[in-house]
C-alpha cells in the first residue's frame, strides 16, 4: 500500500490580501424542499428544487493594525489553497458578510468570528 498525502492547512486570501485564519468551515444547502400532500399513505410525495446557498464561517486573529472592514465586506473573492504546493484552489465569489463577532480569552489572542455568504464556488 502506497503512502498517501492529504490536504493540510490552507491559506485564505480575500481580494488578494492574505488573512490569518484559525478556523474555517464551508456549508452548502441544496435548496431542495419536501413536498407534503394530503394523501392516503400519510407520506410526502417528493421534493422540489430550490436555490442553493453557500455559507462560510471563519475565525481570524485580530491584528493590532491593518484589520479588514468585515462589516462592510461585499463583492469579495475568497480563495483557499493548500499551504503545500501542488494542491487545487477553491474560490468563493461575490461574498458578503452576514455576522461579525469578537471573542477574547485569557490564554489566547483576540479573535473575530465572521459568517459569510458566497454566491458561487469555483474549483481551479
Amino acid at each position: 500500500m502506497a503512502l498517501e498525502e492529504f490536504a493540510g492547512s490552507i491559506v485564505l486570501e480575500i481580494d488578494g490580501q492574505e488573512v490569518d485564519v484559525v478556523d474555517m468551515s464551508v456549508s452548502g444547502k441544496t435548496g431542495r424542499k419536501v413536498v407534503k400532500t394530503m394523501n392516503r399513505t400519510g407520506r410526502a410525495k417528493g421534493f422540489s428544487k430550490g436555490i442553493s446557498e453557500l455559507e462560510i464561517s471563519i475565525t481570524v486573529v485580530i491584528p493590532v493594525a491593518g484589520d479588514l472592514d468585515w462589516d462592510g465586506m461585499q463583492g469579495a473573492k475568497l480563495t483557499c489553497y493548500p499551504a503545500t504546493p501542488g494542491g487545487k484552489r477553491t474560490s468563493y465569489l461575490d461574498c458578503f458578510s452576514l455576522e461579525v463577532g469578537t471573542k477574547y480569552s485569557v490564554e489566547s489572542e483576540a479573535r473575530r468570528d465572521i459568517k459569510i455568504q458566497a454566491l458561487r464556488e469555483v474549483k481551479e
